[in-house]
């Protein structure tokens, strides 16, 4: 951890960290992202503690993203991946925010954040800049397991001491 301080914000990339990455296109385009089980849950837990935010650089994609997003009761924004940086810092504030990313420039965005997570399967240079990397892979409770090791981590709670969301 960079700074002894408490994170005020959660951001989270959508493809290839609460998605398995998989776009389905028909005959008409793209039309199906696959969503992973669980996150949703374990986000419902860390609102109480933390404001939780998604972003998606995918504009062909954005409308699926933004479905499932506000479904779960959670914000988007449309920003491209070169643009986070200084989105989040204009909007949030760096040192404010852990960001969970995968993608190939989510390094840059984990190098000026408070905390960064990738999912197992981020890349190389991701993993490498990343505070915690996961044990599972993106789309398959990645998200529910960062969510885990936030709570614990920053506000001292083990799940397993949850009895309600």
């Amino acid at each position: 951890m960079r700074k002894k301080h408490i994170p005020k914000y959660l951001i989270l990339d959508v493809d290839g960290v609460i998605t398995d990455g998989t776009m389905i296109y028909d005959s008409k385009g793209k039309r199906f992202k696959i969503f992973g089980s669980d996150d949703h849950d374990s986000l419902k837990i860390l609102k109480k503690y933390m404001k939780i935010y998604f972003v998606s650089g995918d504009k062909k994609g954005f409308q699926i993203s933004k479905k499932r997003v506000t479904d779960m009761g959670f914000k988007i924004s449309h920003v491209s991946a070169m643009d986070r940086v200084d989105w989040i810092e204009k909007k949030f504030g760096l040192l404010n925010c852990i960001y969970i990313g995968d993608g190939i420039f989510d390094h840059l965005v984990m190098k000026k954040v408070l905390y960064g997570i990738a999912p197992k399967n981020s890349l190389d240079h991701v993993l490498d800049e990343a505070d915690y990397v996961t044990k599972r892979s993106s789309g398959d409770r990645a998200v529910a397991e960062g969510v885990i090791h936030i709570l614990k981590i920053f506000f001292n709670i083990n799940l397993r001491n949850i009895k309600k969301i």
